[in-house]
């Protein structure tokens, strides 16, 4: 199954007289423990349609399938708990909480959204903090590390609720090249791990390379859809 199915996918946005139709119409999926990206220029959808698929922004019309589910017509506060439960995410800009340790801000999604018990989380986000190197920087704050340690850090908080989805937009935007090829292996790492979808939205060639299918937007809508081999090491 699927774990994303759009069908006549549209996102317009008013303001006063002005009607924006920054998604267009398109059909596709995505599936299971699979490495997509959705590629284009500035302003033709691709941040719009990894905020629909994260339940933060709702369509305005055609379906919406994440996880089996159709999040078309989610309240406010269901479309928050389906995402604590479904779905992570990894911005360019790291969204780490400057005052949390690295492991605090690693659990928060499990205190916040998942209520674990505390042994229990303790455990998970060791497991998570290790898998992804940053294990001996636990107490250290996000001022104390570096970018690329600091994008290791949200991977390991995105993947820490055992989320089978996640949505990174511009995820090597303030990364060096070699750092950036680092994460893109690390996240590559994960998916093979714990069979994780990685959904792009990109510009970056790197992600690019790396990604096994590509889905080209151009003025809110889908113009291409590539399959490739995505077999390439960072």
């Amino acid at each position: 199954m699927s774990v994303v199915v759009a069908k006549a996918l549209k996102k317009t946005y008013v303001a006063g007289d002005i009607k924006v139709e920054a998604i267009r119409g398109v059909d596709f999926a995505i599936e299971p423990a699979s490495f997509v990206a959705f590629i284009g220029p500035s302003g033709s959808g691709k941040s719009t349609l990894l905020n629909m698929i994260g339940c933060l922004d709702p369509p305005s019309r055609g379906s919406l399938e994440v996880a089996g589910q159709d999040i078309s017509g989610l309240s406010r506060q269901e479309a928050a708990r389906f995402r604590g439960e479904h779905i992570g995410f990894v911005f360019q800009d790291f969204n780490l909480i400057p005052v949390l340790t690295v492991f605090e801000n690693v659990e928060y999604p499990l205190q916040m959204v998942q209520n674990w018990p505390k042994a229990k989380r303790q455990s998970r986000v060791m497991e998570m903090l290790e898998a992804v190197g940053m294990a001996d920087q636990a107490q250290k704050k996000p001022s104390q590390i570096s970018g690329g340690q600091k994008q290791r850090v949200a991977v390991a908080r995105a993947l820490v609720t055992n989320a089978k989805l996640v949505l990174a937009d511009e995820p090597t935007a303030n990364l060096d090249r070699q750092t950036a090829s680092r994460i893109i292996s690390l996240m590559k790492q994960m998916r093979d791990e714990f069979s994780t979808t990685f959904v792009f939205s990109t510009h970056d060639p790197r992600i690019v390379d790396h990604v096994e299918t590509t889905f080209t937007l151009e003025d809110g809508r889908l113009i291409r859809n590539e399959i490739g081999t995505g077999g390439g090491h960072a």
